[in-house]
């Protein structure tokens, strides 16, 4: 397996700078990186049986394959893996009717009236709940308990605890605790999910990330925020979108030419309604607490890398372990990006008619075993970056923000 493995290394390495990749920096840096997912999780895929010809075979594909079809294939087998993380979930936290409860395990009750979810926070003040979906009688088990449990099925959870980064800001690190092979999905990035048509809804807009480290953004514009989910929770709850959040007038919030500008052309659809009916979600998910892996320090490798997930919303027996929500319905305002801006347009979205929840997973890019998770930041070098902040690849960080 470990001969294998250098051979994809390897073949990572010579596919990043192969000259068929795009001449424009930043779509050339978004292929590199789904040619090294490919090859990351098609590797993790074949499993630890894999013969030498089949690895042959994917590394063969990766320098032939379109990005089209290698992002189909990322999606398959993370949808892979996350299937069988959400089936894990079931087994610890729901009840089998047929061979009963384990002793102790009384079940939670079904008809607890919905708590005020962490969303209503982030995009205002909460107004009286609609369509109050009954909540799925769960084992009432603390979340330290079904991380235990969801390391004894699958080899590895997360934890949180000091980080051994050398800098003070560093604070709470994220730990594997166990074993995960490279192309493992090892945390999920949850929250509440911004398209661009949305920008202006993010707390804090337009200067959305001086008071908030936990946002982060996907190359086709969406921005996930995890300050609303903060460490998780206890219970399996409903997360609540529908609330309208109260925009500051201009005159207020002291805005100015670009700023102005940006709320013009992020502005929703006249009419348009924010947010949606709610979702159940499990707020005790041992993976969710991808926000809280660190930047490596100077001489520090990152271990693992971002990957655009899109969540297939048919999926309705998986849906509570996804931990995100969107704000807003993104069906219904098409954005295009021109140059460093987004505008409406009246195209349709290409691609599968599916509806899909635009997620980030964290992907192993080596074999991890009881260590801290080190996330490569990528930070724009186009602006005052923290004096912690050492570039892993200054190239690689140019070519993501051009």
């Amino acid at each position: 397996m470990a001969f294998l493995f250098n051979k994809f290394q390897e073949a990572v390495k010579i596919l990043a700078k192969s000259p068929t990749f795009a001449r424009d920096p930043r779509q050339m840096q978004f292929e590199a990186d789904i040619n090294r997912l490919f090859l990351y999780t098609s590797y993790n895929r074949l499993g630890r049986n894999a013969e030498e010809a089949d690895a042959e075979e994917i590394i063969e594909l990766a320098s032939k394959a379109s990005v089209v079809d290698q992002q189909k294939q990322i999606q398959e087998n993370i949808h892979f893996q996350i299937k069988n993380f959400c089936l894990s979930m079931d087994e610890i936290l729901l009840p089998n009717l047929k061979k009963g409860n384990n002793p102790g395990e009384a079940l939670a009750q079904s008809n607890t009236a919905p708590r005020r979810s962490g969303l209503s926070f982030a995009v205002g003040k909460s107004g009286p709940a609609t369509d109050c979906l009954a909540i799925p009688e769960t084992r009432p088990l603390k979340s330290a308990e079904v991380s235990r449990r969801l390391k004894d099925l699958i080899g590895y959870t997360l934890d949180l605890k000091p980080s051994k980064i050398p800098h003070k800001e560093a604070g709470q690190g994220l730990f594997v605790e166990g074993e995960a092979d490279v192309g493992t999905v090892i945390a999920l990035y949850p929250g509440v999910i911004y398209s661009p048509a949305y920008y202006r809804y993010i707390p804090g807009y337009p200067r959305v990330d001086s008071h908030n480290t936990y946002l982060i953004t996907r190359y086709d514009g969406n921005v996930i925020n995890a300050q609303p989910w903060g460490f998780g929770g206890e219970t399996r709850e409903m997360w609540n979108g529908s609330i309208v959040p109260q925009i500051r007038s201009d005159k207020e919030s002291g805005e100015k030419g670009l700023d102005r500008f940006w709320k013009m052309i992020s502005k929703p659809v006249e009419g348009t309604q924010v947010g949606g009916t709610g979702e159940i979600l499990e707020r005790r998910n041992p993976l969710a607490l991808a926000h809280f892996a660190n930047h490596p320090a100077k001489g520090m490798a990152p271990n693992v890398m971002i990957c655009p997930y899109d969540f297939p919303l048919t999926e309705k027996d998986l849906r509570a372990y996804i931990p995100n929500i969107t704000l807003g319905n993104s069906e219904e305002v098409n954005m295009r990006r021109f140059g460093s801006f987004w505008f409406r347009s009246r195209g349709k979205d290409i691609g599968s008619d599916v509806p899909v929840l635009k997620t980030l997973v964290l992907v192993a890019t080596r074999a991890l075993c009881d260590e801290e998770v080190l996330l490569n930041y990528r930070l724009s070098n186009t602006k005052r970056r923290p004096e912690w902040y050492s570039p892993v690849d200054e190239e690689e960080d140019r070519r993501r923000w051009s």
